[in-house]
């Protein structure tokens, strides 16, 4: 009891004197409970606030736990549930005489209200253990800087706040990543760095300052120790390796590693672990600080220096400094917090002010809807002024690349081409008119890659007999010219339907950077975008609208650019005309004109892909007599008076444009409109040249139109897919140049 008597100044138990203490300075315990609220706001809504804290740091089993539960008078079995090791706890120590048992309530999670208070202080444990696990499951993580926010009530606790970080370890425990340790110094590197925080470091009394881990960490946090408490844990195991004075106080003084300004702490602590009331826990606390100055005075030989280090060694000594160092720090920022709640307070009362006035605005309908028109007039000028060129907001953030564009609309090929297309500056991140400009690009690309597709004997045949069978003499070019228009509207529709829905995605695009470059500009009319912030439901309708405007101008370009394909594959279309081409280079021309005006209605026609057939049908034609009601012809009206006739008008061709393909034209005189009929009425019975001509007629008429593929170089249906290809390439050419481009341009951009 006369050892308890002499050393109550350093048992947790507060003494008369410490209590008439903290009687003159009421103020404190106001002061402590202020920021320990503010804390728990802070910690609830995210805020960053000076509020002056400590943050014990120190390797696992250095003994970080045991000072907590020293602290607080009372024991919870921390040490079990290993919380340092995940998630840092702040302990909220509030010194409440009437508590004669403890009242410990968790804040919960993501908000500053506390629950209901803790009575089992196995269920402190569990509910740290719980409330670990359950954020490391739902984060995926090993450790997490999320604190856990415990306040205890107590009558032998101090007023302070002390957050316990994980403890710094060498290599990750089993199931743990291997960057674990790594994380853990980073984390705690976080806690410790803003400089209105006191630093608590721990180390055990058995390792030497040379050898130490972790001291070049806080090292490296606070360089000077200035904000940094140290304390040698597990004194008492090393008392016994002193014999004399001058190698205790060597030890005590820590000289050449810690500087002189810097004072180390030595605690030694219980070591029963046993389940022991919180009375008789807080008695050995006591007794063991009294047998540490007991050894130090009467187990040393010479005892140590009382007046330098005995208000360092012992626990309490360390309770009561931290307790009044706390209290300090709370006072030096009491007027820089106040400043800082002040700036607070004030931010917050403007915004209700201006969201009141915005509440008001909303019953004047008139006021809102001139504000709602110059905000969608403000948006439209942004969408303008980048399909004009504007190069803001950043291209390099906001823009895409060809191969981004397309994947992100849906888009990724275009129809029909089975080449790459990779239009010039594809790899550039683009938007608005430069991006319009590229599609449109790359849709001529596209467009010039498909060529006339291969069309099958048998339907080379059904269209070339059904216009043989009404006579005149184009019935090849016919027939070609028809089936160039049927590939044109069945491989070039699918691509400008695919060109629109590209430009509307660009277009479409245009909306979230309207909406960017008006955050950082103020608009032409000088209204400020903040005005129409919080009007959820204005913005998500004027998105609607500005979509539904882009799919219709789509739909209305889709329908105009069929109106264009319609136009050129009509067969009243002049760009299939006869006049207007020239058979393709290696053609027989002399060969095609006859094919061309010799009448295939009057003699069956072979279509097969036999050869031997052809000639046999052939042979027999030759020998069939002249007809009897063949009719002779005036003179100069023959067939070869008219060859030359026709010769003797021909033109020269004209030269063509260095931008257009280089397909050459016949040439014969250009029709400027209407259809061409210039062959005379159609009839069954072409005329005939005369009997003497026949056998030559018939052999021209049947060798022309034979569809095999014989030793003959110039078939009828290699020639017809000739002519087909280069009609198609003609319908391709003028619906691209001359008809779709400008037809896209101004139903996109001026609508």
């Amino acid at each position: 009891m006369s050892s308890t008597t002499t050393t109550v100044t350093t048992t947790p138990t507060k003494t008369p004197s410490e209590k008439s203490s903290r009687r003159k300075h009421p103020d404190s315990k106001s002061r402590f409970e202020a920021y320990n609220r503010l804390q728990a706001a802070a910690v609830a809504f995210g805020e960053t606030l000076p509020i002056p804290e400590i943050v014990a740091v120190g390797g696992q089993s250095d003994g970080k736990s045991s000072l907590l539960e020293a602290l607080l008078g009372f024991r919870f079995n921390v040490r079990e549930v290993e919380m340092g090791t995940r998630r840092p706890l702040i302990l909220q120590m509030l010194h409440d005489p009437s508590a004669l048992e403890p009242r410990c309530r968790f804040q919960e999670e993501d908000s500053e209200e506390y629950g209901s208070p803790v009575v089992s202080a196995t269920s402190i444990a569990d509910t740290i253990k719980l409330r670990t696990e359950a954020l490391l499951k739902k984060t995926k993580t090993a450790v997490s800087a999320k604190p856990i926010v415990l306040r205890a009530e107590y009558a032998h606790c101090p007023n302070l706040t002390i957050i316990d970080t994980p403890g710094f370890v060498l290599k990750a425990k089993k199931g743990e990543p291997e960057n674990t340790p790594e994380e853990i110094l980073s984390m705690v590197k976080a806690l410790a760095t803003p400089p209105q925080r006191i630093l608590l470091f721990l180390q055990q009394s058995s390792v030497e300052w040379c050898s130490s881990l972790w001291l070049d960490s806080i090292r490296e946090i606070d360089p000077t120790f200035r904000r940094t408490v140290i304390v040698v844990s597990k004194f008492d195991n090393r008392l016994k390796e002193f014999s004399d004075r001058w190698e205790v106080d060597r030890y005590l003084s820590a000289s050449g590693y810690l500087g002189d300004s810097t004072r180390p702490f030595f605690v030694a602590l219980p070591k029963d672990k046993g389940n022991v009331s919180n009375e008789e826990f807080r008695r050995q606390i006591s007794q063991v600080d009294s047998e540490v100055i007991h050894h130090l005075r009467e187990g040393i030989k010479g005892g140590f220096d009382e007046d330098k280090f005995k208000s360092h060694v012992g626990f309490g000594r360390l309770r009561d400094y931290l307790e009044s160092e706390l209290q300090k720090k709370y006072k030096e920022a009491a007027p820089a917090t106040l400043a800082l709640l002040e700036q607070r307070c004030s931010e917050v009362t403007s915004d209700i002010a201006r969201l009141d006035s915005k509440i008001q605005a909303t019953s004047d309908i008139s006021h809102l809807r001139k504000f709602a028109m110059l905000y969608a007039a403000s948006i439209s000028n942004h969408v303008g002024a980048l399909i004009d060129g504007a190069a803001d907001p950043s291209p390099e953030q906001w823009g895409k690349t060809s191969v981004e564009e397309r994947s992100e609309s849906g888009i990724g090929v275009w129809p029909g081409v089975i080449t790459d297309v990779n239009p010039p500056n594809a790899t550039l991140r683009l938007y608005g008119g430069a991006a319009f400009e590229r599609v449109m690009h790359e849709f001529r690309c596209a467009a010039y890659s498909i060529e006339c597709p291969p069309v099958s004997r048998e339907k080379v045949a059904n269209i070339l007999l059904a216009h043989a069978g009404r006579g005149g003499g184009r019935g090849l070019t016919e027939a070609a010219a028809e089936i160039a228009r049927a590939a044109a509207r069945s491989w070039l529709a699918p691509l400008l339907d695919t060109a629109c829905d590209r430009l509307a995605f660009v277009l479409g695009s245009l909306f979230d950077l309207s909406l960017e470059r008006n955050r950082s500009h103020d608009s032409e009319y000088g209204i400020k975008t903040g005005n129409m912030d919080g009007y959820v439901g204005f913005h998500a309708a004027l998105r609607c609208a500005y979509s539904r405007f882009i799919k219709d101008l789509a739909k209305q370009c889709k329908q105009l650019v069929r109106h264009h394909l319609d136009s050129v594959t009509s067969p009243y279309s002049q760009v299939c005309n006869f006049n207007d081409f020239q058979p393709c280079a290696g053609l027989n021309a002399p060969t095609f004109n006859k094919y061309s005006q010799a009448s295939a209605s009057s003699f069956f026609l072979e279509l097969s892909d036999t050869s031997s057939a052809s000639h046999d049908m052939m042979r027999d034609q030759e020998n069939i007599p002249p007809e009897k009601n063949a009719q002779e012809t005036t003179p100069g009206k023959s067939a070869e008076t008219r060859d030359a006739l026709r010769e003797s008008h021909m033109t020269i061709p004209e030269t063509p444009s260095p931008d257009q393909p280089g397909d050459p034209i016949y040439g014969g005189a250009k029709k400027e409109l209407g259809i061409c009929n210039d062959m005379g009425p159609r009839k069954r019975v072409s005329r005939m040249a005369g009997n003497n001509k026949n056998s030559d007629y018939i052999k021209l008429q049947n060798g022309g139109i034979l569809f095999g593929n014989g030793e003959r170089s110039g078939s009828a249906y290699s020639e017809i897919c000739l002519s087909a290809a280069q009609h198609f390439a003609r319908i391709r050419e003028v619906l691209v140049e001359r008809g779709v481009t400008s037809t896209l341009n101004s139903g996109f951009l001026t609508p």
